[in-house]
Formats: C-alpha cells, sequence, structure tokens
C-alpha cells in the first residue's frame, strides 16, 4: 500500500535517477581517500556551498557535531537557539562529545536577534567559559526562515569577537529557495555549515560538511574518531551528487504543496494556524479537540492511507516533500477534516 507520508522531509524515497546511479557508482576506499565518487561529491559541495572544502558524513547530526569538534576546545561555551536542532535534538552531544557548554537564547520565533546574540558573548573573566563559537539554522526547525540581512549582521558580530560561525543548514536548499536567493547568499555568512541531502533533496543518506580546506581537515579526523569513516561509500554519494545537482530545483513545489495544505487545514473547525509562518514545506498547527480524539489521529489517518506524527508540544507537524503530490495534499486535508 502506498502512503502519503506528511511525517517528515526525511522519509524522502530516492529517485530512479539515483538508484541507477548507485548501481552504476565506480567506487573505492574512502578512508584511504581513493572513493572517485565520493571524491566528486565533496567537491561539487564545496563549490555548491561556497566553501574551500566538504567532507561527505553520514547525518546532518554528524556534520553539527563536527562543526563544534573542529572549531572550540573542551571548556569553551557555544551560543545557540534555545530551540535549536543542536540543543534540543542531538543527545546532548556538544557536551559529551566536545565538552563544551551551550548558551541557550530565547530568540523570539527562534529567529535570531543580533543584539540577544552579541549579549549573550562572554567577557573576558577568569570566572567564565569563553565563547568559542556562534551557531546558528536556516531554514529553522520550525519552518521559519533567517532574513539575510540578519545573518550579515551577526557575521559581523562575530567578527568584532574574533568569533567563529557554524550554520546547521539541514535545510538551506529550503531557504534559498523560499527567500528566492542562490545558496551562497546564505552560507557566506558562515565558516563551515552541515547539510542534509537525506531531507527534501531524497538521497537515502547522508549529509555534507563544508568549510575551510584547514577545519575540513580537522573535521574528517573527528569523522574518523565518531566511528565515521566509510568505504566504498561512494554508492551512496552517487545519489548525493544528484540531491545536489536537481533537487533544489524543484523545493519550490514542496513550498507551494505546503501552503496549500496550511489554506486547507485553516478552513477546518478547531484548527489554529498562521498561515504567515508557513514559509518552507512545514506546516505547524493547533488542534482545539480532545486529548483523546488528537492521540487517535495518527492511527486513524493511517487506516485511510496517510502517516502522521502524534501531536508534540500542543503543535501538529505535517511536512510535503517530494513523494507527496498536490492531489495528495488535497486528500490528506479532506481526511484530516472528515474524521474531525
Amino acid at each position: 500500500m502506498r502512503y502519503i507520508d506528511l511525517r517528515s522531509d526525511t522519509v524522502t524515497r530516492p529517485t530512479l535517477a539515483m538508484r541507477a546511479a548507485m548501481a552504476a557508482a565506480e567506487v573505492g576506499d574512502d578512508v584511504y581517500g581513493d572513493d572517485p565518487t565520493v571524491n566528486e561529491l565533496e567537491a561539487l559541495a564545496a563549490e555548491t556551498l561556497g566553501f574551500e572544502a566538504a567532507l561527505f558524513v553520514t547525518s546532518g547530526t554528524m556534520g553539527n557535531q563536527l562543526g563544534i569538534m573542529s572549531q572550540t576546545r573542551r571548556g569553551d561555551e557555544i551560543i545557540a537557539g534555545a530551540n535549536s536542532h543542536i540543543f534540543m535534538h542531538e543527545v546532548g552531544a556538544a557536551a559529551v562529545l566536545s565538552g563544551v557548554t551551550v548558551r541557550q537564547v530565547d530568540y523570539p520565533n527562534c529567529i535570531p536577534v543580533p543584539a540577544m546574540v552579541e549579549a549573550a558573548i562572554r567577557p573576558d573573566d577568569i570566572h567564565e567559559p569563553p565563547t568559542s563559537l556562534i551557531c546558528l539554522e536556516n531554514a529553522l526547525a520550525n519552518g521559519r526562515l533567517v532574513p539575510v540581512e540578519t545573518m550579515a549582521e551577526i557575521r559581523r558580530i562575530a567578527d568584532e569577537h574574533g568569533l567563529n560561525v557554524h550554520l546547521d543548514g539541514a535545510r538551506v536548499f529550503n531557504a534559498a529557495a523560499a527567500l528566492g536567493v542562490d545558496v551562497k547568499e546564505i552560507t557566506r555568512y558562515a565558516d563551515s555549515v552541515s547539510c542534509c541531502l537525506s531531507k527534501g533533496l531524497c538521497a537515502p543518506v547522508g549529509a555534507i560538511f563544508a568549510g575551510r580546506a584547514e577545519t575540513v581537515k580537522r573535521a574528517r579526523k573527528c569523522r574518523k574518531l565518531l566511528g565515521g569513516g566509510m568505504r566504498q561509500a561512494g554508492i551512496l554519494a552517487a545519489a548525493g551528487i544528484l540531491a545536489l545537482k536537481e533537487m533544489p530545483k524543484r523545493l519550490s513545489e514542496d513550498h507551494a504543496n505546503a501552503k496549500r495544505l496550511a489554506e486547507l487545514l485553516s478552513q477546518i473547525d478547531g484548527v489554529s494556524i498562521d498561515k504567515d509562518s508557513v514559509e518552507i514545506n512545514m506546516v505547524f498547527f493547533k488542534l482545539d479537540r480532545s486529548a483523546e480524539l488528537k492521540a487517535a489521529l495518527p492511527e486513524k489517518m493511517k487506516q485511510h492511507g496517510i502517516l502522521i506524527n502524534p501531536e508534540e508540544l500542543g503543535e501538529f507537524r505535517f511536512v510535503t516533500n517530494n513523494d507527496v503530490s498536490a492531489k495528495d495534499v488535497e486528500f490528506a486535508a479532506g481526511t484530516f477534516a472528515s474524521l474531525l
């Protein structure tokens, strides 16, 4: 049975072209540096994202943690949003792997405020941990965008204080599509970036960590320490190449489907949704119904061929992706309305 899967864009299936490329991929041993397909992907990623070098890694979380490990020392403090993925959803890895603390800044709507970032930078005081890294996201985990002007101002602040900036760019291509800019116009304000290939870009596995050549060299050794050294990884990298070359072109379709889904949901009695907050492919909304009914919705939707996640922190989240058509969106919204 085919399901309409709105749980996340991590559920996308590789395209037929990706499967063919994987089957035909020329491979070597990536730890030795002689897998030609991995090398091609890393060169392409560095050029696409505007950095000196890039590294193929297993996940966006690994990419973020390599960004921290390669640009901090134990005992340092990093600045991150209070609701950022790095702080909320990476199992406390910054503390475990890098020995750093996270200074959480509670931005309004999770959108960074340059003055709040600057205020969070520690003074040169023997009693306080040194700030070494500012961590940003774009697009944000709540589906919103960070204006390029905001990133530029935080870059200026970082330079004034001698700090590096790491960008969690899990959906940075979504951000670029929604902002109408080349992805380099976002990444140019960071010293490093982690970019998922396995979300909206449809690759089956993997992410890219990119940055200065020396930073990526350190990150490569940290990747090995984490058990991330891969062998004939070109089979996976082949899909990543197509993810970077082809899939960003169609992300606006997912965004349009998300806006349509938000419009349809807003017409349902009991649904509370801020349609202006739907800037990429993620739709968040609240539902004024009993806890019992809300808890039963994922199973009821599944019986109609639609997969959704349970309510979390008082909200539902539906995510459009390459495997969800405009027709699917109409059907899903109609089914949801009928179940209520």
